[in-house]
């Protein structure tokens, strides 16, 4: 923006504003008519009133009787002109408001719905402050110029008309106007050019001030456990202190250039009561006309005002738009095809890859990189496959090639035999479904995290579901049960019973494929071993599962075990084949169980320490201890 001409920004301006008005034609249509309305009864209202001076006023006094036929008659056109100006008023402020927000809805609506079409790889690249903005303020801004340009467009038939009667006023007093009126115009394109780079850098500000207020606000736990507020807080500080500045920097430019659009049609009427005076000493104009002009010129400031609006929003529209049509233009979306597959009467899914390879899209100046590799293995009906690799190996990508939230490179992924491209959406969600690493609840009911809406879900299949992820309990414990609100992101659970609950959403489904990424992380060992015995058993036995495994006993539940090494496949079997036969799977899963036998010492530690915290010694008269 700040390297653009004034030129181009009005070009741009003009076709964003050309985009709107494509967009709500009859609404702008209305607007307008009520903003021409408005315009010419300005004029209209200027002859009135010098009639009623010049007619009725001057005579009156003149003559010392005042004619009544005539004074009511004068009320009558004023009350009249001020009753149809009101009806512009109306539908020029309703229109343009009903217009703006409907815009702007739609436009949040698109650019929401374009953030669902669009990969995940598309919005790892973009922080969640950059989307907030995209959908709130540069929307918003967007359309600014839309509220003040009905009253604009109105304007110029005004000032059209205005010259009109001038000249068929008198030749004199329309020179004057014809001085005045493209000094406004000119005033207002300087006041645009200057206030272009300003309105664009604080458009970029609020961006950076959203993203940063975000990002802390989103990692307050790391920010409040490692000691970060005061670093923080001066990074926010800094950021608002710009937008502040850049913001202030608007406010001055207005402050030198609202008073200069105010006193020029000042001076113009000062010009035409002197031209006017000269005109009637000679007989040129009457009363009636000199006071119909000036009185025109003294309403003119307002209305021209509204093109100055116009003007002055269009370079932050302009950014605005520019930071949108990244979002709507952004290409890569997933495309799905037409062929269905039925969940209902059919039994657990078959999963296969085959020779897999897949590549994030590498960052602006990094080089890219292979995370699979000729991947291939195959998750029977009914069958529990786990993957177990190192940090890196390719595990939670494959969950994601599995779900198709993104697409391989080379090779395919088939469900039941269909490539997952060929499938409908819906068929593929209501097929398979995935419990992330990272669980994410909604800031509502339990039952309304669950159900999600979905149909065909009522509260017997909630509890049936929710029986299944060893999350009954808990739930039942509740407060009000199934109604209870858990908080944003359900601050309210514990990471354990976040994990079961999403676990819970999942089986609501009854998916014939279930895709568990590290999904029961934060859940005791025991009751992992529970949910998953569940799964392969009774209720869960209509599903295939492929879980991204850690513990020993997660992996041993397995009826294949396959081991991922650099995004390859380098061993497949059960677990005891696996440790028989694979140092590298050994080392691996020992460390693991290390680290878990470690790290249930430490709990049983703290739950001692904390047992001990709540038998506090005191001392008794004697100076013995007792409890």
């Amino acid at each position: 923006m700040a390297s653009r001409t004034s030129g181009d920004v009005l070009r741009q301006g003009m076709r964003v504003l050309g985009r709107a008005i494509r967009e709500q034609p009859r609404i702008f249509a209305l607007a307008v008519g009520g903003s021409v309305l408005f315009s010419l009864l300005i004029i209209a209202n200027s002859y009135v009133v010098g009639w009623v001076v010049g007619d009725v006023v001057v005579p009156s006094i003149a003559d010392g009787r005042l004619e009544w036929g005539l004074v009511v008659l004068a009320a009558v056109a004023l009350f009249a002109v001020s009753v149809l100006r009101v009806v512009g008023i109306l539908g020029r402020r309703l229109g343009a408001g009903y217009m703006q927000y409907r815009l702007q809805a739609a436009w949040r609506r698109r650019v929401t719905r374009r953030y669902l079409e669009l990969p995940v790889s598309w919005h790892q690249r973009h922080s969640t402050g950059t989307l907030l903005s995209n959908a709130n303020s540069d929307v918003e801004s967007m359309f600014h110029p839309i509220a003040p340009l009905p009253f604009a467009v109105g304007t110029v038939v005004m000032l059209v008309s205005a010259v009109s009667a001038l000249f068929a006023t008198d030749w004199a007093l329309a020179l004057v106007g014809l001085a005045i009126f493209p000094s406004l115009f000119a005033l207002n394109v300087v006041y645009s050019r200057a206030m272009a780079p300003r309105q664009a850098r604080a458009q970029q500000m609020r961006a950076e001030v959203s993203d940063i207020a975000h990002e802390s606000f989103d990692g307050a736990l790391v920010v409040k456990t490692m000691g970060r507020e005061a670093e923080e807080t001066d990074r926010f500080r800094a950021r608002a202190n710009e937008l502040r500045d850049s913001l202030i920097s608007v406010g001055k430019l207005r402050s030198i250039f609202d008073p200069l659009l105010e006193s020029l049609p000042n001076l113009g009427t000062l010009a035409v009561l002197l031209v006017g005076m000269v005109r009637l000493r000679h007989g040129a104009i009457s009363v009636t006309e000199l006071v119909s002009v000036a009185y025109l010129f003294t309403v003119l400031a307002f209305p021209v005002r509204a093109i100055g609006w116009v003007l002055a929003e269009l370079p932050r529209s302009v950014a605005g738009w520019e930071r949108v049509r990244k979002v709507v233009e952004a290409t890569g979306e997933m495309r799905y095809g037409d062929v269905t597959i039925d969940p209902a009467g059919r039994g657990p899914a078959e999963l296969t890859f085959r020779d897999v390879g897949f590549g994030y899209e590498p960052a602006e100046g990094e080089s890219p990189g292979q995370v699979l590799t000729d991947v291939g293995f195959t998750v029977e009906p009914g069958r529990t496959v786990a993957l177990v690799g190192p940090t890196g190996s390719g595990k939670s990508t494959i969950a994601a090639l599995a779900l198709r939230l993104v697409d391989p490179g080379s090779g395919e992924v088939t469900l039941d035999g269909v490539e997952l491209r060929r499938l409908t959406a819906a068929s593929l969600a209501a097929n398979v479904a995935l419990v992330a690493q990272v669980p994410f609840v909604f800031d509502d009911t339990v039952r309304a995290n669950i159900t999600l809406d979905r149909a065909g879900i009522g509260d017997d299949e909630v509890w049936a579901a929710l029986r299944l992820a060893e999350a009954d309990g808990f739930v039942a414990a509740l407060p009000d049960g199934l109604d209870t609100m858990v908080g944003e992101r359900g601050t309210s659970l514990s990471g354990g019973q976040r994990q079961r609950l999403t676990l819970a959403r999942a089986l609501a489904g009854k998916p014939r494929m279930l895709v568990l990424d590290d999904a029961t992380s934060a859940v005791d060992p025991r009751v992992e071993a529970s949910i998953l015995a569940g799964l392969r058993s009774g209720a869960g036995a209509g599903t295939s599962i492929l879980v991204v495994a850690y513990r020993r006993a997660t992996i041993a539940l397995a009826d294949e075990v396959i081991y991922l090494e650099r995004g390859r496949v380098r061993a497949r079997g059960t677990h005891e084949e696996l440790l028989a036969t694979v140092p590298g799977y050994t080392d691996l899963v020992t460390a693991y169980e290390q680290a878990e036998a470690q790290r249930e010492r430490e709990l049983a530690q703290q739950r001692e320490t904390d047992s001990d915290d709540e038998q506090v010694p005191s001392l008794a008269p004697g100076g013995e201890a007792t409890t």
